[in-house]
């Protein structure tokens, strides 16, 4: 039995050198590696072989490694790309390959399924250098399907229409929120375009950010004075960077409960 298999295996590896283009298509979903790595050297084998053999997730790593490196200086874009979504192919390998790519293909990399770490962190970088050179209708479509990383940043822009389209990111967290809130990109209408906000206008540390912005407008102090605590009203009356209008406010609402001396 052993050497029947043996047998078979020595056809395959010797069929693997020498088929046409059509039985390539069969011996590229061959599971034994070394059959694999011997329809790399058929000359018969071309760019639509490569593309299909690297739609395999369970390649080992050795094979898209060949392929590189035969092919590295007349790499296509569509073989860069399958190469670069392969899970099997080496992160050094991937790194080289991602300046490549098309903004949205980089996009789709960073949720492929078993994507290592390196991969992720590599393709978001990729995004991030691009960004200052990206146009609004790119930055937009990319808050609406990148990475928390990613629309992160983008909220750092304090773009309105950006801003907009962030806040309804499933991906975006609380932390990037805060931290455009208080940082020197908070205008007045990205302020209210998060107070407005039906997802974030009710958490308790985005609330205390935007009334303590000396950039926020006077409408959020008369909503929202009446509902704070006496502790953070007080807290609130001490910062010095607020407005006139805001002040008032608030030493209006200490009064009303009596604690305004």
């Amino acid at each position: 039995m052993a050497e029947q298999i043996d047998k078979q295996l020595a056809e395959r590896l010797t069929q693997a050198l020498t088929a046409g283009s059509e039985v390539l298509f069969q011996l590229i979903l061959d599971p034994d590696p070394n059959v694999l790595a011997n329809t790399l050297k058929n000359p018969q084998l071309n760019e639509e072989h490569l593309l299909t053999l690297l739609k395999r997730r369970d390649l080992p790593e050795e094979i898209p490694e060949k392929i590189y490196h035969r092919h590295s200086k007349s790499l296509s874009h569509r073989l860069a790309l399958a190469l670069a979504k392969n899970r099997a192919t080496a992160d050094t390998i991937v790194r080289t390959l991602l300046p490549q790519l098309h903004l949205f293909e980089l996009v789709d990399i960073c949720f492929l399924p078993g994507l290592t770490a390196d991969k992720r962190l590599n393709a978001e970088r990729n995004i991030l250098q691009r960004l200052p050179t990206t146009p609004l209708g790119s930055k937009l479509t990319l808050a609406r399907r990148a990475t928390a990383n990613i629309v992160a940043e983008l909220l750092k822009e304090g773009h309105p229409a950006l801003t907009k389209v962030c806040l309804d990111s499933p991906r975006l967290k609380e932390a990037a929120i805060y931290q455009l809130l208080t940082g020197p990109k908070a205008t007045a209408e990205t302020i209210s375009i998060i107070a407005r906000n039906s997802r974030w206008q009710h958490r308790p540390n985005l609330r205390q950010a935007i009334l303590r912005n000396p950039q926020t407008p006077e409408i959020w102090f008369t909503l929202w004075l009446p509902r704070l605590s006496l502790p953070l009203l007080k807290q609130l009356n001490g910062n010095q960077q607020l407005r006139s209008g805001a002040k008032r406010q608030i030493k209006a609402e200490l009064n009303r409960r009596g604690a305004g001396k």
